[in-house]
């Protein structure tokens, strides 16, 4: 049954009669039938659409009873990360020095997978341990850092690498394309490949919250992992606090010590 039917059947009194009232009545209903608050929105859309033809195409002078703040807040998902065992297991999957040293740098460094395909020799600092991110998200750079293990696989690849002129730092090693700069799709498909292999779901993006998480959960603060991250609002940010319980864990045991101390009798 498509919504405006669905709507038209629901209603108490004639189309023309309906005011803010009854739509924030059909609101409930709705939820009382525990519909998703982006299904709740479609109906919303579709009826406030209707009100506008009626006005617009068919000369009905009323005022559209679905007001813009009317829509339900739709609630986002928590941000999805891999547990200790998990990045074990996908890595043992891994043997191809190129993609270790690409999903190493992902998991370590952060990077999305835009910034690993556009990735420059030049921008990547062995001896200092950095790399240059330039044009991120938002046209934005910044700097990364190389944690040990991301940069012995980068080296390792750097090392069968091709003598390629080519400037950007991953290439395609086989086929047609062989030489050329690997693209977004190649390395999420490697992505694919692997996570079908460790029987996990993930994509590349869980790569970049299981280090925001694992570096929160290791008591880094949320302004530092934003920079890394190039996260616009701290806000961003702050959603892995919402699933970094072991930091939670450690903040609160730290916290209740100094309550109790405090609170105990000489």
């Amino acid at each position: 049954m498509n919504t405006l039917k669905h709507f038209a059947i629901w209603l108490p009194v004639p189309v023309e009669a309906v005011c803010n009232e009854q739509i924030l009545n059909f609101i409930d209903y709705l939820r009382g039938k525990r519909l998703k608050a982006i299904t709740v929105n479609c109906y919303l859309q579709s009826i406030r659409g209707f009100y506008d033809y009626l006005y617009d195409e068919e000369g009905l002078r009323i005022l559209n009873p679905v007001k813009r703040g009317y829509a339900l807040r739709e609630s986002k998902p928590l941000p999805k990360y891999l547990k200790d065992h998990e990045v074990d297991k996908l890595f043992e999957c891994i043997k191809k020095l190129r993609d270790r040293a690409i999903f190493k740098m992902m998991l370590r460094c952060g990077l999305r997978v835009e910034e690993m395909s556009n990735l420059a020799r030049e921008d990547v600092y062995l001896r200092r341990r950095l790399i240059h991110v330039k044009n991120g998200k938002g046209n934005k750079d910044r700097v990364v850092f190389m944690s040990n293990d991301a940069l012995i696989d980068l080296i390792a690849y750097l090392e069968i690498r091709s003598l390629s002129r080519e400037k950007k730092l991953f290439l395609v090693e086989k086929g047609r394309y062989r030489g050329k700069p690997i693209s977004v799709r190649g390395i999420q498909k490697r992505m694919e490949y692997y996570a079908k292999q460790a029987g996990l779901k993930i994509s590349c993006h869980h790569l970049r919250h299981t280090m925001a998480t694992q570096l929160l959960n290791a008591g880094m603060d949320l302004v530092s992992i934003q920079d890394l991250l190039g996260h616009t609002r701290i806000k961003t940010t702050e959603r892995y606090t919402k699933v970094s319980n072991v930091k939670v864990m450690k903040d609160y045991f730290k916290a209740i010590k100094e309550v109790m101390k405090r609170s105990m009798p000489n």
